[in-house]
């Protein structure tokens, strides 16, 4: 009967044991996680690559994830993941989008949403682009970035043109466009922004500007119908030069706006105008 007794007895402290404990292991916290922080974007084509920095909160068990048309307009949520990076794929070409944040918890609870300003506006981009010496290739010397194309160097849209002189190569824009070497990059992405200050300067007595053409560094040309392009060099033969390239289609993206431009470009010069 003792021993009985003595059995019921830690049966009951046992069961007394488990139910304060999983009590203590399940209480329910109501405290959201802090905003995350240091959000970024990389443009892509058709596509926004969005990161932030990890939350330093021990249970928090994932992201949610925002967009808006406005900074201060409504958010709207797009999708949920537990790492710190979210490809928004559903984004469209020359369309802004504002993106924000929040962290939630295994409770449920979510934070408010980030306070970085983060915008995008996704572009197209193209790889292995091949264009030719314009000596030798008159034809196929340019390219039009606003429709993909290969043209004539001389041909109205065309935005930039390939160059060899004697052995030496360059990337050309005529007069009433920008053009600025970035130098040395990975790839395309490296440079996200058109740059505010520091292009080429057209030369007395000249019409085209120009610098040399180097394998693996990145341009920025800013058209002459005002929307930027990067270019980044590849490949370089006597013949072509070969490139990778993204192109922004909304008019005056990135910081930088023209005035006084005309929305068709009536003519190019006959013939390149350079003091060697």
């Amino acid at each position: 009967m003792k021993t009985l007794r003595l059995f019921f007895s830690g049966t009951f402290l046992f069961t007394i044991l488990l139910i304060t404990g999983c009590n203590r292991l399940y209480d329910y916290d109501n405290t959201p996680p802090s905003k995350p922080r240091n959000i970024s974007t990389v443009t892509g084509d058709n596509r926004v690559d969005i990161y932030w920095d990890k939350n330093p909160e021990r249970d928090v068990a994932g992201y949610n994830v925002y967009y808006s048309y406005t900074y201060n307009g409504k958010y709207t949520l797009i999708g949920s993941t537990q790492s710190t990076h979210y490809i928004d794929d559903g984004a469209k070409n020359a369309t802004t989008y504002y993106y924000a944040v929040s962290a939630y918890d295994y409770d449920g609870n979510e934070s408010d949403l980030s306070e970085d300003v983060v915008y995008d506006t996704p572009r197209p981009e193209g790889f292995n682009q091949a264009i030719f010496d314009y000596y030798k290739s008159p034809n196929n010397a340019g390219y039009d970035f606003s429709k993909y194309l290969v043209l004539s160097y001389k041909d109205t849209n065309a935005d930039m043109f390939f160059e060899n002189y004697n052995g030496t190569f360059y990337l050309n824009v005529w007069d009433d466009s920008d053009l600025q070497d970035m130098g040395q990059t990975q790839d395309i992405w490296d440079i996200s922004y058109a740059p505010i200050g520091g292009w080429i300067p057209v030369k007395q007595g000249e019409n085209v500007k120009y610098t040399k053409a180097i394998v693996g560094n990145t341009y920025v040309i800013w058209t002459w119908d005002n929307h930027f392009a990067k270019v980044r060099i590849k490949n370089i033969t006597n013949e072509r030069m070969v490139f990778d390239w993204a192109y922004q289609l909304v008019e005056g993206n990135r910081e930088l706006k023209r005035g006084n431009l005309s929305s068709k470009r009536n003519s190019v010069p006959d013939k390149v105008e350079r003091k060697y």
